[in-house]
Parts: structure tokens; C-alpha cells; sequence
């Protein structure tokens, strides 16, 4: 048998499903964005769940077919108590119905996990799972850098340590690309504007023990939107947030001597990305644009490392 393993993960935005072979290391994800109305910068969750349950079982009929080990899902969006969405039943409902019907082991992640498990993978960089190290989680609605140890229960134990105090960083951006009428998520379509752009240093926020505010810099975004082209204002966006970005994790590795990884939709921007590999070198690593954003390779991955754990 296969050493094949089913992942699902249904959150805000996206709606996934993938199978990963933890013997090769290949997978394939199945994932489609939810229908967010014209100009709206989100979703309620009675809408996104609707949605997942409309959609889940298309990616999943869109796998290849064949047993599976285990199913891993995310359930809520951290681990940390408190921490719950509703869109996340959609998945958890499938995946408790499935393993069950296949007698297969079921393994409840959150989403974040499922974020650094699916990075890890895609940056060639599993090993990092079993040692510490730190993680931004860079998305629409989390921007937390994270000092990631190897839990006892097997899954990444992640502490928050910076981030934003207010404002998401896809937040700022996803509200820059309503300005300048791009589709939501902005992220992609405002990171190929910028592109277009002169380079610019942006503007610098205050980044005090690795934490920094967002809030004023949607003024500050407001006002480039008034006086200057549309892929300079993304441009200015971007850099923005690069800057709180680099400047929260050099202060960070003055505390923790270890390697970064990169998670989340926003850390998908070439823009940032180069920011941080001139900051940081060899010691930063990124998940290909694909497995940036939200997937459930995450979740399959863990629930492959929780059932090898198990064997043990």
C-alpha cells in the first residue's frame, strides 16, 4: 500500500483538498478561491461555509484516486484555546466522515500548522519540523512571526513573538487593491503592479521587540493613491510592509539564532521576498508561490508525520 495521505483544509478564502506520498514527496493540491462579491474586501463566514460546502467535494472527486494512510484537516485557524471559524467545519465534517468510512487514522491541525508544515515541503526543508526556528505567517487576516519548536504531540508548537498589533499586512494590501478596483485577494495582482513600478524605500513603520502597527499606514496608502500612478502606489504598499517585515525579523534573530521560514498568501510577492533574501541570505527560506497561500498539502503532510510517529 501506498504511503499516500489525504489532506483538507477550508478556510476563509480557499477551499483545498491534496494527497501527498510522504515516500517521494510528491503531491498535488486542489484548491479554488470562493466567490467574493465585486469590490468587497471579505466574506462572512455563513457565506464561506456555504460555499466549501457546495465546493469540497469537487477538489476532492478531482484527486487521484487510491488508499490512503490517514486524513489530516485543519479545524480551526491556530492552536492556541479560543482560537475557531466556522468555515473550518465544512472541512472537518468530510474528513471525519472519510476516515471513518476508510478505517484510516484522522488528525485534527490548524491552519497555521498546516501553513509551516506545507512551507517546510514545498522549501525542501522538512527537517526544520523537528527543531526550532522561526516562521512568519504572513496571510489576509495573520501576520505573526512565530518561534516554532517541535511539540510534544508531534505538530509545530508555535509562539508568537511579532507581528502586527492591529492591521493584517494582507489586510493593507488587499485594501490598496480595492482602491485601485483589483479582484479580492489583491495580493498577486497588486504584487505584478508593483513590478511595474520604480523601485522606492516605501514608508517605514515604528518596530518595537518585533511588533509594529499597520493602522496608519492605510492613511499613508490612501494618500500615495491620490498623487501618484497606480503601480508606484502598489509598489509603496509593498515596501511598506517589507520593511516592518525585515525589520521585525533582524530583531528577532538578535534573540533566536536560527533559520526563518516563510509562510502565507503575502509572503508569495516577489517584492518582499527579495527584500528578505538581501536581508537574510541562505538562513531564509520560502514556499513556492503555490503552496504560499492557503492548502491542504499542510494537513496532509502533519497527518503523514503523526501516523510515522505512531508506528514508532
Amino acid at each position: 500500500m501506498p504511503e499516500r495521505f489525504l489532506g483538507i483544509d477550508t478556510s476563509n478564502y480557499r477551499t483545498s483538498a491534496a494527497v501527498y506520498d510522504a515516500e517521494s514527496g510528491a503531491w498535488r493540491n486542489e484548491g479554488g478561491l470562493l466567490t467574493v462579491p465585486e469590490g468587497a474586501i471579505g466574506l462572512r463566514q455563513s457565506d464561506a461555509l456555504f460555499q466549501h460546502t457546495l465546493r469540497l467535494h469537487e477538489k476532492i472527486e478531482a484527486l487521484p484516486q487510491g488508499e490512503v494512510r490517514a486524513v489530516g484537516v485543519s479545524t480551526r485557524p491556530r492552536a492556541v484555546e479560543g482560537s475557531y471559524m466556522p468555515c473550518f467545519l465544512a472541512g472537518e465534517s468530510v474528513a471525519r466522515s472519510a476516515a471513518h468510512l476508510l478505517s484510516v487514522p484522522l488528525y485534527a491541525v490548524s491552519h497555521q500548522q498546516g501553513h509551516i508544515a506545507a512551507a517546510a515541503l514545498s522549501a525542501g526543508r522538512l527537517e526544520l519540523l523537528d527543531g526550532t526556528f522561526l516562521a512568519w505567517h504572513l496571510s489576509g487576516g495573520t501576520s505573526e512571526l512565530l518561534l516554532v519548536k517541535a511539540g510534544a504531540d508531534g505538530l509545530p508548537d508555535c509562539t508568537c513573538i511579532g507581528g502586527t498589533t492591529d492591521l493584517a499586512a494582507g489586510q493593507l494590501i488587499d485594501r490598496a487593491g480595492a482602491l485601485l478596483g483589483l479582484p479580492f485577494p489583491s495580493g498577486a495582482a497588486l504584487d505584478r503592479l508593483a513590478l511595474e513600478a520604480e523601485p522606492e524605500k516605501g514608508y517605514r513603520p515604528k518596530v518595537t521587540d518585533c511588533r509594529f502597527s499597520l493602522s496608519g499606514m492605510q492613511n499613508q496608502v490612501e494618500n500615495k493613491f491620490k498623487s501618484v500612478e497606480p503601480a508606484q502606489m502598489a509598489r509603496f504598499t509593498l515596501e511598506t510592509v517589507a520593511n516592518a517585515v525585515v525589520k521585525a525579523t533582524e530583531q528577532a534573530r538578535q534573540k533566536y539564532d536560527c533559520p526563518i521560514l516563510c509562510a502565507g498568501g503575502v509572503m508569495a510577492s516577489e517584492i518582499i521576498r527579495a527584500r528578505m533574501r538581501a536581508a537574510f541570505g541562505d538562513a531564509v527560506s520560502f514556499a513556492e508561490p503555490v503552496l504560499s497561500g492557503d492548502n491542504a498539502v499542510g494537513a496532509a503532510v502533519l497527518a503523514a508525520r503523526l501516523y510515522e510517529r505512531e508506528k514508532q
